[in-house]
């Protein structure tokens, strides 16, 4: 039995990735999750986190992966990410002025309560993207 399974990853910037893998690990909502060959059909929301795929030849590649869906049937997974930024391609100056911007607002005490909801999530996406540059 072959040790590898298709994977495709399509952001809405369009095909991030397509080929034979051996597995696949991300952050889903419930938790951290590895799929590997003959996983069981499964679909699951992604959360926030650095993936990592390891390729058929050993090879691993790190990403910063951001929300969406996965869906793994019949020895085929597709990974349908909001965002999906290889580690060596994220630009850590903008993710480091990002996260900066967000701590400016967050030390503010008069902030509505959905700004700061929606600030530390952009803090978040923020350091997923530099803990994910760092691999």
């Amino acid at each position: 039995m072959a040790n590898t399974f298709h994977l495709k990853i399509v952001t809405v910037d369009g095909l991030a990735f397509e080929g034979d893998v051996q597995k696949v690990t991300f952050r889903s909502t419930h938790g951290d999750l590895a799929i590997m060959a003959r996983h069981i059909n499964y679909c699951t929301p992604i959360g926030m986190g650095t993936a990592r795929v390891l390729l058929e030849d050993g090879t691993e590649r790190t990403a910063a992966c951001i929300g969406g869906m996965c869906s793994m049937m019949e020895n085929e997974c597709h990974l349908l990410p909001t965002t999906w930024e290889w580690s060596e391609e994220i630009d850590v100056e903008r993710a480091e002025a990002a996260k900066e911007r967000a701590e400016a607002v967050l030390r503010d005490t008069r902030i509505s309560e959905e700004t700061r909801i929606r600030t530390e999530a952009r803090l978040y996406r923020a350091l997923v993207r530099l803990g994910s540059a760092k691999h």
